[in-house]
């Protein structure tokens, strides 16, 4: 049994070794198609259900950047990680704020102005500030976290004030069962936000990423606008969520 288990391992091992070059040669391409340096790009590797071993074995191979979607299997995993940036990407609630703080250099996923207030104040409370992306519900889908694009200036004003958060820039998933035509429309619409705002200048507001892109999409992310990109099940396979 242990032997089986340790001959999965490794294949898995190879396999994930396999996806991140193949990734990180269409990234590559990718930024050059769209004029830029491969080195503008970030590749962030998603480890939602990833064991900790896998994803060390990630962090040997040359990722730099880790993002996982829960508070409680991040807490659960985070002293197992080799040396990694840990950010958060999935949906959170306001009362699992205190967790992530100390934890991750930035969540990518504030999408009101009362979770925004709470990053801050947890920061204020441990002496120290979070780096902080908008969430755009870019797709308006009624049961998807984000702000709608309407809302989004309001929430840049209100969240531009707040002592302990700096707003680096915008997150967007556009909706799953959109085409590959309408996915790139989405994704040129939200670069064209990430572009206005930063031309504002606005305090305490730095349009330093723009994330989107995942295993489906991100190339085309990436020569939409992109320079930041969340990529899981290409890089390590299938979840497994049991």
């Amino acid at each position: 049994m242990t032997e089986r288990l340790s001959s999965e391992l490794e294949q898995r091992f190879r396999d994930v070794e396999e996806n991140y070059k193949r990734i990180c040669a269409e990234l590559e391409k990718a930024a050059l198609d769209s004029g830029r340096s491969p080195q503008e790009v970030t590749l962030l590797a998603a480890t939602k259900t990833v064991p900790v071993e896998v994803i060390n074995h990630g962090i040997a191979l040359g990722i730099r950047h880790i993002g996982e979607n829960r508070v409680q299997e991040l807490c659960e995993k985070y002293d197992g990680y080799a040396p990694v940036d840990v950010q958060f990407i999935g949906h959170l609630q306001t009362n699992k704020v205190r967790q992530l703080i100390g934890r991750v250099s930035m969540i990518q996923s504030v999408d009101s102005v009362r979770l925004a207030q709470e990053i801050s104040r947890q920061a204020e409370k441990a002496g120290t500030q979070m780096d902080i992306l908008l969430e755009v519900n870019i797709g308006r889908e009624e049961n998807k976290s984000g702000v709608l694009p309407e809302a989004l200036p309001e929430l840049l004003e209100q969240a531009a004030v707040l002592p302990c958060v700096h707003v680096r820039g915008l997150m967007a998933i556009p909706p799953a069962e959109a085409s590959r035509e309408e996915t790139i429309r989405f994704f040129s619409r939200m670069t064209q936000y990430f572009i206005d705002i930063k031309q504002k200048r606005i305090d305490n507001i730095t349009m330093d990423y723009l994330s989107m892109g995942m295993s489906a999409d991100f190339a085309d992310a990436v020569r939409a606008g992109a320079n930041l990109v969340r990529v899981g099940s290409a890089l390590f396979g299938p979840r497994n969520y049991h």
